[in-house]
């Protein structure tokens, strides 16, 4: 899946990247649907340092989210891979994401996740208080499978996401 003029880019996650990931994940207007972090810097460090290992034996990817002049803007984590699945989520774009950071950021995650690692379909949960969010993955074409008080649990295809790719690419660009 190629924009015509990408606005975003995926970037691994490096220790660097503390200081970025801990403002974002400890301000409220991003982090009411996420889980708590400790509040310091060494502890997102060492989390990082933690993840790199996870991230070499491939069990799982942890991207920041940069625009084309290397501002970042947003986080995203590929995780829980099965057979033919994968997870994604701690999602946040801040206020210096591009009007289609969200919409170019899920088709980079789901062309990482289907075309560079050859799963077939994604699951992840939403909040249900996180109404933007579930109504962006089911316009996506995710499908809920269940629920529980808090979450709704969705699956989504390879096929669906190209439809919807084909859908909107015109609005993206």
């Amino acid at each position: 899946m190629k924009f015509n003029k990408d606005a975003i880019q995926l970037r691994l996650v490096s220790e660097d990247d503390a200081a970025f990931i801990l403002k974002l994940r400890l301000d409220s207007r991003y982090s009411q649907f996420l889980s708590k972090v400790n509040g310091d810097i060494q502890s997102q460090i060492e989390w990082i340092k933690s993840y790199k290992k996870e991230e070499n034996a491939g069990v799982q990817y942890y991207f920041i989210i940069v625009r084309n002049d290397q501002t970042p803007c947003g986080t995203v984590r590929l995780y829980d891979f099965q057979i033919d699945s994968f997870c994604w989520g701690s999602w946040i774009l801040n206020e210096e994401k591009t009007r289609r950071a969200a919409l170019e950021s899920a088709f980079k995650v789901y062309d990482y996740g289907f075309n560079k690692l050859g799963f077939k379909k994604s699951h992840f949960d939403v909040m249900k208080n996180n109404e933007k969010v579930v109504k962006f993955h089911l316009r996506m074409g995710a499908v809920v499978t269940h629920e529980d008080e808090d979450n709704f649990y969705f699956t989504i295809s390879r096929e669906s996401v190209m439809q919807a790719w084909l859908d909107l690419r015109s609005v993206i660009g």
